[in-house]
């Protein structure tokens, strides 16, 4: 594998493992049940695996480098010291094994956000880190290499912790650590997931552990596997996942209190809403800072439409007379529920489109099935509940069609998803199509509001007219 780009190869090593050195792990063990209703609406329980579901499906399906034009925003936590930035990897004094390790997996040169992030988290003495980064920035390679680098091999006990919401993302981050610790046999990894079964007294000579927080609570303080004063390194990844999950922020909380105050903690979010944030500020003392600053929310690209219909067959038949009038290389379609988007799999398939369907009863890697056929284009339409209104980014893709129109769980309008939706189109600097499906007063007073929050005219389509669809296209 050889390539210019970090993010990219980043993206091929944290794909599924199919197995994790000899480690003693169950499959599926953190793997939650999924529950839904006969409407197919979520669950609760659904609801808060949501994110950790997306984060997971993220790694799964990213082929090639996220394109984010964000800007990286550098907060010191002493503004007078200087702020160093590497654009090679020779820069940064790694040991030889590690630097080959590195050129191993196929990284040439630092993504954006590590050109600032690896100095702070290789220095001496060490220093804190919050740090915002989406998947696809190879920010796992980064802390990975963090931890590799402040190991003592001689020293036979857990000196680097890393903790992850679950079960999988844990087993993704492993499989980075053994890649590229692949030239340095003599360090160690060592799983606390449920599953490992570990007999009392048993001593971890491992010495970095990587685990979901419950466990890993459980190895310091039940078990005695770990001696919490020796971790040099604290990692907690995907902490917006973390918090969203009932118990894990308490646990990581307990976790970091018995650390020594030597401790270098990092902490990596892909959002920072308040929550989050005040999360960070309790786990992590005296911290530089790497944010994203937020791009602005932009349709320019994207022309907007709407079609009045009465009922769902409305609906399927103007879609059908879109379809008729122009050309569409790949289209999405979004629904509110199961039944919609089985109902309209079915009516689709018998008019000879071929049709790939998405929805929230599919394990992840189903998901990441589905979404790889659509991407190589052996679908032509996706169709799809709210699971997938982010994280797809297919360059075929030029129309996105609601048939149903985003609301959140209190039934109002929901402009961020409305947002990620219709961004599936208008991508790569190309021009796209949105059309959005009204069926009632109600509807049209939930898309008047997105023409608000957006500033932008969402014009009327009458799908009759032949005519009027094939000047859209143009």
């Amino acid at each position: 594998m050889s390539t210019d780009s970090w993010a990219l190869a980043v993206d091929e090593q944290e794909s599924t493992p199919k197995s994790i050195g000899n480690s003693r792990i169950r499959e599926g063990g953190d793997a939650p049940s999924r529950k839904t209703n006969d409407n197919g609406d979520k669950s609760d329980e659904e609801e808060k695996e949501d994110k950790a579901t997306q984060s997971l499906l993220n790694k799964l399906i990213r082929s090639n480098v996220v394109n984010n034009t964000n800007q990286v925003e550098v907060l010191q936590r002493d503004p007078n010291s200087p702020l160093y930035s590497v654009k090679t990897f020779e820069e940064l004094r790694l040991k030889p094994q590690l630097l080959k390790g590195v050129y191993e997996m196929g990284f040439n040169r630092p993504s954006k956000i590590q050109e600032n992030a690896l100095p702070m988290m290789l220095a001496e003495p060490p220093q804190n880190l919050i740090a915002q980064s989406q998947s696809g920035t190879g920010k796992t390679a980064a802390f990975v290499l963090a931890m590799l680098s402040h190991v003592d091999p001689g020293l036979k006990w857990p000196q680097c912790l890393c903790i992850s919401p679950t079960y999988e993302l844990a087993l993704q981050t492993g499989k980075v650590i053994e890649q590229m610790g692949k030239f340095y046999p003599e360090v160690k990894l060592a799983y606390a997931v449920r599953g490992n079964k570990m007999e009392r007294g048993v001593k971890i000579e491992e010495q970095i552990v990587i685990g979901t927080p419950g466990t890993v609570l459980d190895w310091c303080v039940k078990l005695k596997f770990i001696d919490p004063k020796k971790i040099k390194v604290f990692v907690l990844d995907e902490a917006d996942v973390m918090i969203a999950t009932q118990g894990h922020q308490d646990q990581s909380i307990r976790i970091q209190r018995m650390l020594s105050k030597g401790c270098q903690m990092l902490l990596f979010s892909a959002t920072f809403e308040d929550s989050v944030w005040k999360f960070a500020e309790r786990v992590v003392p005296d911290p530089n800072i790497i944010k994203l600053k937020r791009e602005e929310e932009t349709l320019d690209t994207i022309k907007q439409y709407y079609v009045l219909c009465n009922n769902k067959e409305d609906k399927f038949n103007a879609l059908c007379n879109i379809y008729g009038a122009i050309t569409i290389a790949q289209a999405m379609i979004f629904c509110h529920t199961r039944k919609t988007a089985n109902w309209l799999a079915g009516q689709l398939s018998k008019e000879g489109h071929q049709v790939a369907l998405l929805s929230g009863e599919m394990v992840v890697e189903q998901r990441a099935a589905v979404i790889e056929r659509f991407r190589d284009g052996k679908e032509k339409v996706l169709i799809t509940t709210n699971v997938c209104a982010r994280g797809i980014d297919v360059e075929q893709v030029s129309v996105v069609i609601n048939f149903d129109l985003p609301l959140d769980k209190d039934s109002n309008p929901d402009n961020e998803t409305y947002l990620h939706r219709i961004g599936r189109t208008g991508r790569f600097g190309k021009r796209g199509l949105a059309v959005n499906m009204v069926d009632s007063q109600r509807s049209m007073e939930i898309l008047k509001t997105y023409e608000r929050h957006f500033n932008k005219k969402i014009a009327r389509l009458d799908t009759d007219d032949l005519d009027e669809i094939e000047k859209i296209a143009n």
